[in-house]
C-alpha cells in the first residue's frame, strides 16, 4: 500500500525521485510546488502529528528549488521551505523536526514584501539534530553535526560539531578518522532488503486482520 501511495501520490509531484527509496506512512508527506528532486535510496518517515512537508514557493522569477540528494534520512516533522534555493548533499541525516528556510519571506519593514533570501548548502554526510533550524544563505561543510536545537545562522565548516543559538563550533572532529555514511549502509540493497523484510516479519508477527480491526475499534494498552 505504502509503495502504491508513493507511485500514484507522490512520484507525480517530484521532478525526481531516485529508486530503491522507502517512504513509512507517505500519506503524511507533503509537497507543494516545484522543482522538489529526491535521490535513490532515500528514507522518508512521516506520522500524523508530524508530517513531512516539502514547499517551493519562488519569491521572485527563476528562484525556488530543493534538492536533496542520494542516502538522505529525512525524520518526522522535517520541514524544507524554499523560495531560492536549497541543495542537499549525499547521506544527509535529518532528524525530527529539523527545519531549513532559505527565505525571510517577509521583509523587516515592509510586511507586505517578501524579504531577503539565499540559497542553503548541506555538504556530504551531515547530521542535523533533533529540531535544529538553517536560516538562509548557510552553507553547512562535509561531516558536520548540528546538535539539537541549534539555530544555525552563519556558516559552519567541515568536519566539527555546532550547538547553541546562534550555532557556534563546540568540538572539532579527526579529519583523518574514517567516516562511515549512509551511502555505505546501501552498499549490497539486495541484502539490506531482506534483512529489512525479516525485521518487518518480526515486529508484525502476531497481527492478524481481525486484531487490526479490534484496534481501530477499541484499542488497548497491549496493542
Amino acid at each position: 500500500m505504502q509503495k502504491f501511495y508513493v507511485r500514484r501520490f507522490l512520484q507525480p509531484q517530484f521532478e525526481r525521485l531516485g529508486s530503491g527509496g522507502h517512504f513509512m506512512r507517505p500519506w503524511f508527506v507533503e509537497l507543494f510546488g516545484a522543482p522538489i528532486e529526491l535521490g535513490r535510496f532515500a528514507t522518508v518517515v512521516a506520522c500524523q502529528d508530524a508530517r513531512v512537508r516539502l514547499c517551493v514557493w519562488p519569491v521572485r522569477e527563476g528562484h525556488g528549488a530543493i534538492h536533496i540528494g542520494d542516502y538522505s534520512l529525512i525524520c518526522p516533522g522535517v520541514r524544507i521551505s524554499s523560495a531560492h534555493r536549497v541543495e542537499i548533499g549525499d547521506s544527509v541525516m535529518m532528524a525530527n523536526g529539523v527545519y531549513l528556510t532559505d527565505a525571510d519571506w517577509h521583509d523587516l519593514y515592509d510586511r507586505t514584501a517578501p524579504g531577503k533570501s539565499a540559497p542553503i548548502i548541506i555538504a556530504d554526510n551531515v547530521w542535523l539534530g533533533d529540531s535544529a533550524i538553517v536560516c538562509k544563505g548557510v552553507t553547512i561543510g562535509a561531516n558536520s553535526v548540528v546538535g539539537a536545537g541549534a539555530v544555525v545562522v552563519e556558516d559552519i565548516p567541515a568536519n566539527v560539531v555546532a550547538a547553541g543559538n546562534p550555532a557556534r563550533v563546540v568540538k572539532t572532529l579527526d579529519p583523518d578518522r574514517p567516516f562511515k555514511a549512509r551511502r555505505e549502509w546501501f552498499a549490497d540493497p539486495v541484502r539490506l532488503r531482506r534483512e529489512l523484510q525479516v525485521w518487518d516479519r518480526a515486529l508484525l508477527e502476531g497481527n492478524t486482520l481481525a486484531g487490526w480491526i479490534r484496534y481501530l475499534l477499541r484499542p488497548t494498552r497491549n496493542d
